[in-house]
């Protein structure tokens, strides 16, 4: 009996949102990854053309980039539930209930570190794992699970009533066996992947990042290691009997402005994919940026030594605080030229919806990278000015984030009906980047104008002192931009978890 055979890939007449549809047949457990065409076609030819070029690159796709994705999506959700939880435990009729005085700030601990340091390092993950070739190796599979299980054991210890919350910069913690192991294993799977992308040569016909975003990414990478030798030498260099929160904040204070740049290095490889994606074309060579990012990189070798007079030396402090602000903003900015002459050079006729969410993402995330640059210019002391300039900068990253996960999710489907986001669905996740990013900026504004008068930073509630018009002005547009970030923030989650959703009812 003669057998029938399905074609792997199946062209449709009618263009889909990405300019046309590729439909393919699940081989495996793994799925298979086409890289389509963002703007609309200018001729059928050359549809063809791209659609020859695409279908000739299948690419095995590893399935690490969806477990760190999904373990990136659940510490956004679960960072969301916990801001929730924080509200609700500040009500006057659950006081009787919640009655310990360290819940909120322990609360607030658990949600920052799964909003910035697990969706942050899980996701610069994902994009390693994008980077390299199908990897199922037994190394690749143990990090996972150790990154899993620290994430359980970050939210466990949260839940320790009585444990100490100490409110150290960059990576805040909870002074608790549970919490604090949790947290290292966390950062032990994701250096563990990290040693094993970036070890992996990385062809051109490998993975599906384009070569420029893909040594941004493998710069991230040796970034999040060089951190990982910064905290070893300061853990060395600080004397014996501190007090928690001293032994924190100097324990994280180098690693913490090293995994700034490790943020940057990945939020400039998307800069770049998103730029290729919606120009088909590169921005940079392979050697240019090699170049970039070595720049970027190389002052920032010097941080492990600068605790070699002791980790509260001023030689540490100070030197860590300069190489922030003099060696990333210019990298920064003239990458952003690059991109920007890129566009102008290389912009399609005819902008498909996908493009215009690409290009809402990458506006965002550059407008409030931007923010970021020019209120941390403004900061003389320990004010809100500081949150202001952080809350804008890592904004810029979480935006230029989203709009990756949206890339992730709709060539990473295996279900057409479930992962391919149709036009309705680019617009709306364009509507959405925009409504996060303009809330985010107003939400900085908002501490940047209390900051500006004095209002003092890590006080809540009660422990606020408001003392003039300038600071309630300040807390009040702050608060309105804060629920419009939030309310894009859920947006997000919405329009990224439907799809899984979706995809189980097919299944």
């Amino acid at each position: 009996m003669k057998q029938r055979t399905t074609p792997l890939i199946q062209i449709k007449e009618k263009p889909g949102p990405c300019g046309y549809n590729l439909h393919r047949r699940p081989m495996s457990s793994s799925s298979t990854i086409i890289a389509p065409a963002l703007s609309s076609p200018s001729s059928p030819g050359a549809t063809a053309t791209r659609v020859r070029r695409h279908v000739a690159r299948l690419i095995p796709a590893s399935p690490f980039v969806r477990l760190w994705l999904g373990l990136a999506l659940g510490s956004l959700l679960l960072a969301g539930l916990l801001s929730l939880s924080v509200v609700l435990g500040r009500l006057p009729g659950l006081s009787r209930v919640i009655d310990d005085p360290l819940f909120f700030k322990r609360c607030l601990v658990v949600h920052v570190d799964l909003a910035l340091v697990v969706w942050f390092y899980a996701f610069a993950s994902a994009l390693a794992a994008l980077r390299v070739a199908n990897r199922t190796g037994v190394v690749e599979s143990l990090a996972f699970g150790t990154a899993v299980i620290g994430v359980v054991g970050i939210i466990a210890g949260g839940l320790v009533r009585g444990a100490a919350p100490v409110l150290a910069n960059y990576v805040p913690v909870i002074d608790h066996p549970l919490f604090l192991g949790g947290l290292a294993l966390f950062f032990a799977g994701v250096l563990a992947f990290t040693l094993r992308t970036v070890a992996s040569s990385t062809t051109r016909s490998e993975g599906l990042l384009p070569e420029d975003a893909a040594i941004g990414v493998q710069a991230a990478g040796v970034t999040l290691v060089l951190a990982g030798v910064t905290w070893l030498s300061a853990q060395t260099a600080l004397p014996a009997g501190l007090d928690a929160h001293t032994f924190f904040e100097f324990a994280h204070w180098g690693a913490g402005h090293v995994l700034q740049v490790a943020n940057v290095c990945a939020m400039l490889a998307v800069w770049l994919w998103l730029m290729g994606r919606v120009t088909e074309r590169p921005v940079l060579s392979a050697r240019a940026a090699r170049g970039l990012f070595g720049l970027l990189l190389a002052p920032h070798f010097v941080m492990p030594l600068l605790s070699w007079q002791g980790a509260l030396h001023r030689t540490y402090v100070e030197g860590a605080t300069q190489l922030m602000r003099w060696g990333i903003f210019p990298v920064v900015l003239f990458t952003l030229f690059l991109c920007a002459r890129h566009l102008r050079r290389h912009s399609p006729h005819t902008f498909s919806p996908a493009a215009r969410m690409m290009t809402a993402g990458f506006s965002a995330s550059v407008g409030l990278t931007l923010l970021g640059f020019v209120l941390g210019a403004f900061i003389r002391s320990s004010t809100t000015l500081v949150p202001a300039h952080y809350h804008a900068s890592l904004g810029g990253i979480t935006a230029a984030f989203m709009t990756a996960t949206y890339l992730l999710i709709e060539i990473f489907g295996r279900d057409t009906r479930a992962s391919e986001f149709v036009a309705k669905r680019w617009r709306s996740a364009r509507r959405q980047l925009i409504c996060f990013g303009a809330g985010q900026a107003v939400f900085a504004i908002g501490f940047a104008i209390g900051g500006v008068y004095g209002l003092g930073r890590k006080t809540y509630a009660g422990e606020q002192h408001v003392r003039s018009l300038g600071e309630q002005i300040g807390l009040g547009v702050m608060g309105v931009g804060g629920l419009v970030a939030a309310a894009g923030g859920v947006w997000f989650l919405i329009l990224v978890l439907r799809p899984f959703c979706s995809r189980r009812r097919h299944a």
